[in-house]
């Protein structure tokens, strides 16, 4: 497991024996990152549009419309970690959320945080690009302006 993500610190088991919310605990950083270096990357760098550019991405909602466009290209594998993600109870529900986006949401930050823990970074990288791309279009386009 050496390796494992940015740092050297390796999970404490392998993550297929992790539960699903701490596999969504390093998952929603892991994506919340991508999501800002994303926003970074764009011409508009005002705090205040850099902030609701990204709650665009990271509301429980986004998340769940993003898992929902993702499932269909996930492996095996990565289909029964969002199964056990979505099944997994975190005991809170935010107040800008429904219990089903939620879920979705969490199923989507336990297969990042997944593949996060199983150092399959180009593999978050594949599945954030291609869902950044489908959000941006399904928002009209150039919305970096």
């Amino acid at each position: 497991m050496s390796g494992a993500g940015w740092f050297p610190y390796p999970p404490a088991r392998p993550a297929h024996l992790m539960p699903p919310i701490a596999l969504a605990y390093i998952g929603d950083a892991v994506y919340e990152v991508a999501v800002r270096q994303y926003l970074l990357s764009r011409p508009n760098l005002r705090p205040n549009h850099l902030h609701r550019r990204a709650t665009s991405f990271v509301s429980a909602k986004a998340q769940s419309q993003l898992l929902s466009y993702l499932e269909p290209g996930l492996t095996e594998q990565e289909q029964e970690v969002v199964k056990q993600g979505r099944n997994a109870k975190s005991g809170s529900v935010p107040k800008n959320a429904n219990v089903l986006e939620y879920r979705h949401a969490t199923a989507l930050e336990a297969l990042i945080g997944y593949l996060y823990c199983e150092n399959k970074l180009e593999r978050i990288q594949e599945l954030i690009t291609s869902g950044i791309e489908h959000m941006e279009q399904q928002a009209g386009g150039n919305s970096g302006s």
